[in-house]
């Protein structure tokens, strides 16, 4: 089976290339994975994504984007890639037993957040439970609420919180920082944000859509708390979705993929966009407006050939 362009994933930015891609009549395949729509469908409410005045919840977004992208032409099958072939003309995609030829690639797998996989945690998830101080803070205004980690992420997490939150808390499993000494300084030197050093998260507290808080273990001596809080954020990282391209194409050392002109990678005709390229910003707008700009780029690219 021969395709002009296959994309890989379905979040804001492979939809987005998808619509892109089909209006340009490029008559895209899109392989959503069996888990489509990516970060979104665990976020409740998204207010921050021009053109939704009140708001929209998560997979309801993702609903309307991919309707947008079929309505134009594109396909999409409900498959995950489970690898590509990027050493030859046409390059190879090959889903369960099956396989197809792409002439152009874009890669917009995304990258998925580093859970703790405490007790009660898919519970609470998108319902108490974040990993996006900057998409969903503002949901928790007026209460204390905390965050788990010790680096840079954790600080500026922490930190934007008490825009919104009397009170944040830090919660680390040790008593050092990870964080640069000027992310560390800022945070410490803030008012409003506490301390839970040389502690884990061994459960979260509270039933279903009534998020109470944690269980914290001292890592020193053992013991346990209940702390009580009205919201958790956890900034212990991201890791970006590029396990299925195998040493293919050019990653940083986190393994996100690397731009060499324009959204193009080490390999001609493979391009990226979004969470998967993205180390800095990780917004659903960004992620659209790479998608974007990968197609056309493809566009471009497919045109020259």
């Amino acid at each position: 089976m021969a395709e002009k362009l296959v994309i890989i994933g379905s979040g804001p930015a492979g939809y987005t290339a998808g619509l892109y891609a089909s209006r340009a009549l490029l008559e895209p395949l899109l392989f959503a994975g069996y888990a489509s729509g990516g970060q979104l469908m665990l976020t409740s409410d998204v207010e921050n994504y021009p053109g939704y005045p009140e708001g929209i919840q998560g997979p309801e977004m993702m609903i309307e984007l991919r309707a947008q992208a079929e309505r134009f032409g594109t396909r999409i099958l409900d498959l995950n890639v489970d690898s590509v072939d990027l050493s030859r003309r046409p390059f190879g995609v090959t889903s369960g037993k099956d396989s197809w030829d792409a002439e152009a690639l874009i890669i917009a797998t995304g990258a998925e957040a580093i859970w703790l996989d405490a007790e009660n945690e898919e519970l609470h998830k998108g319902r108490g439970i974040s990993t996006c101080a900057t998409c969903d803070g503002a949901f928790f205004r007026d209460k204390e609420v905390m965050v788990v980690g010790g680096g840079d992420s954790a600080m500026e997490e922490a930190t934007f919180l008490t825009r919104f939150c009397p009170k944040v808390t830090i919660v680390h499993r040790r008593e050092g920082l990870r964080a640069s000494q000027i992310m560390a300084q800022r945070a410490r030197d803030n008012s409003r944000i506490a301390w839970k050093l040389d502690r884990t998260v061994t459960s979260w507290l509270g039933e279903e859509g009534d998020f109470r808080g944690a269980v914290l273990r001292s890592t020193v001596d053992g013991s346990e708390e209940d702390f009580a809080c009205g919201g958790a954020f956890i900034a212990i990282g991201h890791k970006p979705l590029t396990g299925f391209l195998a040493g293919q194409l050019e990653m940083d050392d986190h393994n996100y993929l690397l731009w060499k002109q324009h959204t193009m990678t080490s390999v001609p005709g493979v391009f990226a966009a979004g969470d998967v390229v993205d180390t800095r910003y990780k917004q659903a707008v960004t992620a659209a407006g790479m998608g974007c700009m990968a197609a056309i780029d493809a566009e471009k690219w497919l045109e020259a050939q």
